[in-house]
């Protein structure tokens, strides 16, 4: 009798594919993660170190690069990143060889809140401690400010951010206890009165027109208060 040996040939070969795979799986697993690759994404100003983000990718489980993949909890890792309030988002990775990498996106300040606990203002207008690494240029806020009401500061650092001229000149926002809003300028004596953010593109507007005229003028130096709280109106209180 004639023996098929295709089938027996298959079976042999099928198994040495399931054996092949199963071990390389495993010696894969228990390969031993690489040193942390970090990049951070955006601009070079670091708020959070390399070193930082290494103590917070250890997560009690010893040195990253000693940890076998098999016991390397990525979403853990992420979660890890993403809890700390100077990073806006964050990604790991590991690839087959075992390289760890992880992509890191900081948070932007855009106002610093100067007062018993001082911290920044973030762009998406959340808390963001400060840095013992780097320290942003950005408008002052002072007067009555509450972390979990930034809503009103929020807004107007935001407009200083985008125009040109705020930018270049505003270096305090004050919110009073009544919640209205004082600027004020560089090398300027005055406060300006902002009052309500209402109407606040027309104030801006009327704020530009009084300090070109003022500087064609050399008139700066002559007032004491800019009062921009009605839309119409720009009352000027001089020394």
């Amino acid at each position: 009798m004639k023996i098929n040996w295709n089938p027996i040939k298959m079976m042999v070969l099928l198994g040495g594919v399931v054996f092949l795979y199963v071990f390389a799986s495993k010696r894969n697993a228990k390969r031993e993660v690489m040193a942390p690759e970090i990049q951070f994404l955006g601009d070079n100003n670091l708020f959070i170190t390399h070193s930082n983000v290494s103590k917070l990718l250890i997560q009690n489980r010893g040195a990253a690069s000693s940890v076998a993949k098999e016991t390397l909890d990525l979403n853990e890792l992420e979660a890890s990143l993403n809890a700390n309030p100077m990073i806006k988002s964050a990604e790991v990775f590991l690839s087959v060889n075992g390289k760890f990498s992880a992509k890191i996106k900081q948070k932007k300040p855009i106002a610093r809140v100067i007062g018993e606990q001082s911290y920044y203002i973030d762009s998406e207008g959340g808390y963001m401690p400060l840095s013992n690494n780097y320290t942003e240029r950005v408008p002052m806020v002072t007067g009555v400010v509450s972390k979990k009401r930034l809503s009103t500061v929020f807004k107007i650092a935001s407009v200083i951010k985008e125009d040109r001229f705020l930018r270049k000149n505003v270096v305090e926002v004050e919110q009073t206890k009544a919640g209205t809003i004082r600027l004020k300028l560089r090398q300027c004596d005055f406060v300006v009165h902002l009052g309500r953010l209402d109407y606040l593109e027309k104030k801006i507007s009327n704020l530009k027109v009084f300090y070109a005229k003022a500087i064609k003028d050399k008139a700066l130096k002559k007032y004491s208060k800019v009062n921009l709280q009605f839309e119409n109106q720009v009352v000027c209180t001089k020394v």
